[in-house]
């Protein structure tokens, strides 16, 4: 019987946290070492990195929580052996605790002590941090042990070869005998268990076996990319793979629907593959996707499961998975039948450290890969039609559009002429694919994604607030010109009419105060109305509405879907300005 979150019974607040994160089954170390850690009971949990230890912990460590106002003691502890992964420690403890109020504390060398000592003094619920730094903290004073309830040895066998043995016992010494202990290591040395003996009492262990790794026949690349330009580098990418099929995963449900909606409205058509979909339209879906019919797949991992297709040439991790394992089950679903498939994901340069993990757990190098440039896409483009011609002049077979020339040519038209606006109407299709800009990567974390920045309304949805990377003028950073916003145009003058014939401006109930972006304009246009996202003109996001240009002959059909707008779940109301 297949286990998910919802069967711990863990507190309604980590439920939702859980939910919002698009969690449903936990891997094997998290299945193994929840229910034992909720009983307070001390465990050793044996597992690769990358496999899901930080929930398998955090979650129990949260759950137990006893959170009362006032200042605060911590009450769980957390040895990491770097500050990289101490820090990607704290981030998950406190987006999985959003909803619960808790205080999660990084503590770590090379940083300045004032601030960390400012925030002990505040009252912290967890501290996570390396032995050096909480040793100091600890003669300083500032860090008082004496209210831990559990203690967490990340990545032991890690802190053995660097030394920490000793400190980590000074630490450990000066927490309460009655304290829950869990160790979680790769290996377990002689060291190692000689710790857990002097300092766990009657621990319960899990023990998770590498899974057998098979990517010999996969070709991996990864492309550091800005958050909110992962959609703009999918399809730059797309441009120039040879891709025979392609399945694209995706962390949420909501996820692959928004995805398969733009992917579909910038020229690459695109279905979903998710929980939403009862049994027959899911193998609906599979055996147009098996007959060629549908090229590109977006799915969640948990509806991917059991797909058994042999032709997939790429699979693409628009969301990397939260652990290595997973990763090795999604990418092992090309390179199939003796065939050399590839595995592309896209890494938001704060997740770098992620790529690491994936390479220690599989055995494997990934390549980092430069997307391609806006030159090198038109340059392809020319060369596909430029072979596409070729073709068809050796077979010969145009007879009939031969005579159409020979006829416009007796009539005195440049045979030249009628070539290029042939070659134009051929070309046609390349405007519902506009070239979507790619901006300077941003080595921080989005505001979106810290939980500090995220709000939340009385009806229980989640909205953002975030620029999007622009600079007006910058080479490469031009958006294309039916999804511009405000940012593009200083000092611009924005009236309730258009300035381009055959446009007629409306006005959105959305703006940035919503987190909306041009894409999302177009998107939900282009789909609720029906109307080609191609033909859309200038957008114009303002702080709480947005202006939009649409064709006069489009302007009826986009009224008449007023009440069945939304974006991100999020409804607003279409009329003109």
């Amino acid at each position: 019987m297949t286990t998910e979150f919802i069967d711990f019974n863990l507190r309604p607040e980590l439920v939702q946290a859980i939910i919002a994160l698009g969690y449903v089954e936990p891997t094997p170390i998290q299945a193994g070492m929840i229910p034992l850690m909720l009983t307070g009971v001390d465990v050793i949990g044996q597992a690769q990195t990358g496999t899901g230890k930080t929930a398998a912990f955090a979650l129990p460590i949260l759950n137990n929580l006893n959170i009362q106002p006032g200042k605060r003691a911590p009450q769980a502890l957390v040895m990491a052996p770097t500050r990289e992964l101490a820090l990607q420690v704290a981030d998950a403890t406190s987006t999985f605790g959003q909803f619960c109020k808790v205080q999660v504390l990084a503590v770590y060398g090379g940083a300045p002590y004032i601030k960390q000592i400012n925030e002990l003094r505040r009252g912290v619920d967890i501290v996570v941090g390396t032995p050096g730094r909480l040793i100091d903290l600890m003669n300083r004073g500032v860090l008082d042990l004496s209210a831990i309830h559990t203690v967490v040895l990340d990545e032991a066998d890690e802190m053995l070869s660097m030394g920490f043995i000793e400190d980590i016992e000074t630490i450990l010494a000066a927490t309460p005998d009655e304290r829950q202990t869990a160790l979680f290591s790769a290996t377990m040395p002689t060291p190692i268990r000689r710790l857990a003996d002097k300092y766990m009492r009657n621990p319960q262990s899990v023990t998770i076996q590498r899974e057998q790794v098979t990517v010999a026949a996969t070709e991996q690349r990864y492309y550091l990319v800005n958050e909110r330009e992962k959609t703009a580098a999918l399809t730059r990418l797309f441009e120039v793979e040879e891709i025979s099929s392609a399945l694209i995963f995706v962390r949420t449900r909501a996820g692959t629907g928004e995805l398969a909606n733009e992917l579909s409205t910038r020229g690459f058509p695109s279905e979903v593959l998710n929980g939403d979909l009862n049994q027959d339209a899911r193998e609906r879906t599979l055996n147009r996707f098996r007959a060629g019919q549908i090229k590109v797949l977006v799915a969640t991992d948990v509806a991917a499961r059991g797909l058994d297709i042999d032709d997939i040439s790429h699979v693409f991790n628009y969301d990397l998975p939260d652990d290595a394992e997973i990763y090795v089950h999604r990418i092992g679903r090309t390179g199939r039948a003796g065939k050399t498939g590839i595995a592309i994901s896209l890494v938001p340069v704060f997740e770098k450290r992620r790529v690491k993990d994936i390479e220690r757990f599989t055995h494997s190098k990934l390549i980092q890969g430069t997307l391609p440039s806006t030159e090198e896409i038109v340059a392809r483009r020319e060369a596909e039609l430029t072979k596409q011609i070729t073709v068809w002049l050796a077979r010969g077979r145009c007879k009939t559009e031969r005579v159409i020339v020979e006829k416009l040519v007796a009539e005195g038209v440049d045979p030249l002429e009628i070539a290029a606006v042939a070659l134009k109407i051929a070309r046609g299709d390349e405007k519902q694919r506009p070239i979507a800009p790619i901006t300077e990567l941003v080595e921080t974390r989005p505001a979106h994604l810290r939980p500090s920045s995220t709000r939340h309304d009385t009806t229980g949805k989640t909205s953002h607030t975030e620029k999007r990377p622009f600079t007006p003028g910058k080479p490469g950073t031009e958006r294309p010109a039916f999804i511009r916003s405000r940012e593009g145009f200083p000092g611009a003058k924005f009236g309730g009419s258009s300035h381009e014939t055959g446009m007629v401006r409306l006005t959105m109930s959305m703006g940035k105060m919503h987190g909306i972006r041009p894409s999302d304009v177009v998107g939900a246009i282009a789909y609720h109305a029906d109307i080609p996202g191609n033909t859309i003109g200038k957008i114009f996001i303002e702080d709480q509405h947005t202006l939009v240009d649409v064709p006069e002959q489009f302007v009826g059909q986009v009224l008449a879907k007023a009440g069945k707008y939304s974006i991100r779940k999020q409804a607003f109301t279409v009329e003109k300005a």
